[in-house]
């Protein structure tokens, strides 16, 4: 027909769920409840208040009812009255009165209704039918693509995992919770924090003033730790899970997107050993370095310590596998080494910023859904490298987070790393003080707590973080501080970390071992 000649209902009126083979059988509707909701809405003064957070426009499987709730939403918005007057009106306004039938339908909606006492009931049938549609619709279609031998079926998981996503996202809805039983948790909190003899409440990192600063990494927090290349973002998390795993039987997981999990496991080795990691890849060790090896590697066997290192891993990934490693190994932390590094596969986004503030909001969300803190490593734009010479005008500020600011935003706690030592000819800051091997953990933002900067001793031959001591070097010897000086390695940049090819590539998850693991 030609469109000219088509009457105007008909070819503005919204077009109904795409048309699929549902092997004859029809899309979850009801016409009868639609329309009870809609009286309802025009007799009750505040009906709307309950509805508008369980219903949408698309809700309405009806063209006719969807074109009524949005005039009805446009009245909710501005906070004027809504009846069956100002409901003609505004679709008057809106230029759709005739297409619903005109004032007579609209009358006729709040005659069928008696009372909106159970609008609530039926406006979350209704919604229940829209989820059903959605559902229904999105598995047609990517039952129709993998029918479709053309498509790559690793694609098509990315994509079928996105859009349900984003359909699970859009129809969450959490009740509010009256303040007394969650009173009752935070006594409870308060209570178990106080049995334990370190007064944390927290799962504890062995960094005491990093613990003492936070009380422990909480449950459902976001923890971003960010810093240049070269500062031992890795090594810090591979020194915390350590302490975690080992000497607190915490179990840890860590999705390594960048390096595999046996590079992972061999700084893992020099950390633990005190053997540097250019002997422990070479195997160039001394007899009395391979009694070492052997005496302390043994503390790393049995330690409930996970890996994962899938490359290019999506956020939908990570949370599937992070659900199992909760459920079946009872991991209380995971770090994801690094953000930038994750994707949100199967989303569309208009740039690289928005896919990152994507991931970023999934993975606060994924914290408070586990109840368990997530780690992110994150790195820092080179803003950091611009600014003026000496220890404190390369000190990291939230302004460098790269990528996006809603980083910063949805983080409870923002952390960096900076050593001085990188930036500085002299083992000195300027004062009388040595900072050789000092590494500032500084806490920049803190959403339950105060900021601060914490002082922790870094050793780079074996990658590794320790808590500082009082006295210059933290705790060197004075041969390897000489020898660090005289390789100049105190001011030269480290190799990037992941300059290697990756291995493996595996997405299982790796325990160390099954035997039982005595504590350092």
């Amino acid at each position: 027909m030609d469109s000219a000649k088509t009457p105007t209902s008909r070819r503005n009126a919204p077009k109904h769920q795409p048309l699929y083979d549902y092997g004859g059988r029809q899309l979850p509707r009801d016409k009868d409840l639609e329309e009870a909701v809609l009286g309802a809405l025009m007799l009750e003064k505040d009906a709307y208040t309950v509805v508008c957070d369980i219903l949408k426009a698309e809700s309405f499987y009806e063209p006719v009812n969807r074109k009524i709730y949005e005039a009805i939403q446009t009245l909710g918005a501005s906070q004027q009255p809504i009846d069956m007057l100002t409901v003609t009106e505004q679709l008057r306004l809106n230029g759709t009165l005739e297409e619903v039938g005109g004032p007579v339908f609209v009358s006729e909606l709040t005659s069928r209704v008696a009372s909106g006492a159970h609008v609530d009931y039926h406006a979350r049938i209704v919604a229940q039918k829209y989820l059903a549609r959605e559902l229904i619709t999105f598995a047609t279609e990517i039952e129709k693509k993998a029918f479709d031998e053309s498509n790559d079926v690793d694609d098509l998981m990315q994509e079928a995992e996105g859009r349900l996503f984003e359909i699970s996202q859009r129809n969450v809805k959490k009740d509010v919770t009256q303040i007394d039983p969650v009173i009752g948790q935070a006594i409870e909190q308060i209570q178990a924090a106080a049995n334990r003899t370190s007064g944390l409440s927290g799962l504890e990192t062995g960094f005491h003033k990093l613990d003492q600063l936070t009380s422990g990494w909480q449950n459902s927090d976001l923890i971003i730790i960010a810093a240049r290349p070269a500062m031992g973002k890795t090594a810090f998390v591979l020194s915390m899970a350590k302490n975690m795993a080992v000497n607190y039987n915490t179990p840890v997981a860590i999705f390594s997107l960048e390096m595999s999990n046996l590079q992972l496991v061999n700084r893992l080795v020099s950390n633990v050993c005190e053997l540097p990691s250019e002997k422990i890849k070479s195997g160039q060790l001394s007899p009395v370095e391979w009694d070492q090896l052997m005496a302390r590697i043994k503390h790393l066997y049995g330690a409930p310590l996970y890996i994962d290192d899938t490359p290019s891993l999506s956020i939908f990934e990570l949370r599937t596998k992070a659900r199992r490693l909760v459920r079946e190994h009872n991991v209380r932390i995971l770090i994801i080494d690094y953000l930038q590094l994750m994707n949100a596969s199967g989303m569309k986004f208009g740039s690289r910023e928005q896919e990152v503030s994507m991931i970023s909001r999934s993975l606060k969300q994924l914290a408070k859904e586990l109840n368990i803190p997530i780690i992110a490593l994150s790195q820092l734009n080179r803003s950091v490298e611009s600014r003026g010479e000496g220890k404190d005008g390369k000190r990291p500020q939230l302004s460098d987070l790269r990528e996006s600011g809603a980083i910063e935003q949805d983080a409870d706690i923002v952390c960096f790393i900076h050593r001085p030592e990188y930036y500085l000819r002299s083992s000195t800051d300027g004062t009388d003080r040595d900072i050789r091997g000092l590494a500032e953990f500084i806490v920049a933002k803190h959403r339950s707590g105060r900021v601060d900067d914490v002082e922790m001793l870094f050793k780079a031959e074996f990658a590794r973080f320790e808590n500082w001591k009082d006295g210059g070097s933290g705790g060197y010897s004075d041969s390897v501080v000489e020898s660090r000086l005289n390789s100049g390695e105190g001011g030269q940049h480290l190799t990037p970390l992941g300059s290697a090819p990756l291995q493996g590539g595996t997405a299982d998850f790796m325990p160390t071992s099954t035997d039982e693991a005595p504590p350092f």
